[in-house]
């Protein structure tokens, strides 16, 4: 008989427990691993735009990142043994973190000899919706919904369930509209706390601070509920709240964040809790000349945002983050498991690190492999795992 391991952390008791039972968040919480203390740095995330029709995967791959795979030691089970096809349903593919994202779902995928079909809406919620509509109609066998808004793609996780099509979510709130699905995320709570901690030790309390976010998308909202809270105990005086979601994130952010800085002076430190939205942040501080006053707080972490965090002078101190190759991959491991009827709960979620700049500089890191091989933690091999699935690992 196979095993298989799920991999999450226990589930003892953690920080903001009474949040994430009303985030409805998941059961298997798992904790936050911290590399270095100091500063940090910004994201500079490429915006690679993804094709604008759905096409078969290996058309579809954004990242050229590439993955071993563990040893297999048992069979797979049905349905492994025959055809199996996915559907991959996202919100938008522009930016390091889905970009590579896509890739460790890809490479997964391939791995296991899944087929598979990529869908791009291009951070167009309507065009999202008519993707998830045609993956119904298009016979596969599951589907995996990556971020999104929950009004539009509740309905239709829901058709797709009744049309006996499993569902596995990442980072959508669905968990009281489409409770039958399986919600992934990371652990979005620990990571804002993580992060805001390292900014709270550097910055201190009684400040001026900006912010760069908005509401509607599950793991951001998450985060803001963090930001309220150590905005409060700091006594942090937000003096602006900017923020919009596009395909062009953070170009079009920083435009936001440069009339923000203009209109509003004082302000020494700025929380961006998406590399996107950091990436624009850290291009209007520069372009006011600001580098040396004001720093920059996100979450996620990519080649291009350790390359952004380690130049002279970069605003960006500290970032909390997950691999976004690794949660690629450990998703479409929770479809293959629950495809195999393997799975025990409907909520999971994948844990990060805090990386900061002195971190990096000191261990003389400047891409993702050095980073990978300095927090061996970043490569979840172990999380959904089972003897029959070629875990990839970059």
């Amino acid at each position: 008989m196979s095993r298989r391991k799920v991999g999450l952390a226990d589930t003892s008791e953690c920080g903001h427990q009474e949040k994430e039972k009303k985030m409805k968040l998941a059961r298997n919480r798992t904790g936050l691993l911290m590399a270095g203390i100091g500063i940090a740095a910004v994201v500079l995330a490429g915006c690679t735009q993804a094709a604008d029709e759905s096409a078969p995967a290996e058309e579809e791959a954004s990242s050229s990142e590439s993955a071993g795979t563990t040893e297999v030691t048992a069979e797979a089970p049905a349905p492994f043994d025959g055809t199996v096809k996915i559907a991959i349903v996202e919100n938008s593919g522009a930016g390091d973190y889905f970009q590579q994202f896509r890739n460790g779902a890809v490479q997964q995928a391939e791995a296991m000899g899944v087929e598979y079909e990529i869908y791009d809406a291009q951070a167009d919620n309507a065009k999202q919706a008519t993707d998830m509509e045609t993956a119904i109609g298009s016979g596969v066998d599951g589907i995996i919904v990556r971020h999104g808004n929950t009004d539009t793609m509740c309905p239709l996780i829901n058709d797709a369930l009744d049309a006996g099509i499993p569902v596995v979510i990442y980072d959508v709130e669905i968990s009281e509209c489409a409770p039958r699905a399986i919600e992934t995320s990371q652990s979005d709570f620990d990571l804002a706390e993580t992060v805001l901690t390292q900014m709270a030790a550097d910055m201190g309390s009684d400040i001026n601070v900006g912010y760069v976010n908005v509401f509607g998308i599950a793991p951001l909202d998450r985060r803001h509920t963090i930001w309220e809270e150590f905005k409060t105990a700091n006594n942090w005086t937000e003096s602006f709240f900017v923020g919009e979601f596009t395909n062009s994130v953070a170009t079009d952010n920083a435009q936001l964040v440069d009339a923000a800085l203009k209109a509003n002076s004082g302000v020494t430190a700025i929380f961006a809790p998406y590399d996107e939205f950091t990436k624009g942040t850290v291009s209007a501080i520069e372009q006011n000349a600001m580098e040396g006053t004001v720093a920059a707080y996100g979450i996620d972490i990519s080649n291009a945002d350790i390359e952004v965090m380690t130049a002279e002078n970069s605003p960006w101190k500290a970032t909390a983050a997950t691999d976004p190759n690794a949660i690629g991959a450990a998703v479409v491991r929770t479809m293959i498991l629950h495809l195999a009827g393997e799975l025990d709960e409907n909520e999971y979620q994948f844990p990060g690190v805090l990386v900061t700049q002195d971190f990096l500089v000191s261990e003389g890191i400047t891409n993702m492999d050095e980073l990978r091989a300095a927090l061996p933690a970043l490569n979840l091999t172990s999380v959904m795992a089972a003897d029959w699935i070629p875990a990839v690992s970059f």
